[in-house]
This record gives structure tokens, C-alpha cells and sequence, in this order.
């Protein structure tokens, strides 16, 4: 692993990133921000369940094809 690799959200995680989970806080940001977290394939579920029942979750996607989207 190199320094550049992206690396899981997850605490205590130091595995590499395959999923980008996009989300944001409707009391906090415009409807189109998007924050992100990264997740390894141990960890996306729970990341992904863990911002769902929030509210906040938006898209989840492989790392490879995510696209940020413009002004992120």
C-alpha cells in the first residue's frame, strides 16, 4: 500500500478503499454537496447502514468509477 492509496473510513480500518459512499446532512449542506467516505469491502455495509438510517446517504459506488461531482 502507498501512501497515495485511499484508505477505508472506518475506525481503526486500514484496508484499501473499494467503495466511495456519498452522503450529506440536509441541516448542514445544500442539496447537492456531497461529502464522502471511503469503505473497504468488510466495512461498506456498515458505513452505508450507519448514514442510511440517518437520513443522509446518497449514492454508494466502486471507488474506480466514482465521479465527484462539479464544485464537490
Amino acid at each position: 500500500m502507498s501512501d497515495e492509496t485511499p484508505i477505508c473510513s472506518a475506525k481503526g480500518c486500514r484496508t484499501d478503499a473499494v467503495w466511495v459512499l456519498a452522503w450529506n446532512n440536509p441541516k448542514l449542506h445544500t442539496p447537492e454537496r456531497r461529502k464522502t467516505w471511503l469503505a473497504c469491502e468488510e466495512h461498506r455495509e456498515h458505513l452505508s447502514q450507519f448514514l442510511g438510517v440517518r437520513g443522509f446517504l446518497k449514492d454508494v459506488v466502486k471507488f474506480e468509477d466514482w465521479q465527484a461531482p462539479e464544485g464537490a
